[in-house]
């Protein structure tokens, strides 16, 4: 009996839970935001020209959903540097 006094003294009180911490910030969402609308922008202006050998649908409309996408892979990856995390 003394025997499990001693180990059960020994052991370090469990942590209390706390709240995370929050992973994106204003500009990832920012960031994000504006990629969707880049997608849905190149979207509709490859509808709104409706022609298979168009400038517009051809070139512009899917430069738009590239940019698109590749500003909604920055706003997930971006992470804020130290000194603008504590300010």
């Amino acid at each position: 009996m003394a025997e499990r006094t001693k180990r059960s003294a020994g052991r370090r009180a469990r942590p209390s839970r706390q709240r995370g911490v929050m992973v994106f910030t204003r500009t990832n969402y920012l960031l994000l935001l504006l990629g969707l609308a880049l997608v849905v922008v190149g979207y509709v202006i490859m509808r709104w020209e409706n022609e298979m050998d168009g400038f517009i649908s051809l070139y512009v409309a899917p430069l738009m959903i590239l940019g698109g996408y590749i500003e909604i892979i920055w706003a997930i990856l971006w992470r804020p540097k130290a000194e603008e995390a504590s300010a």
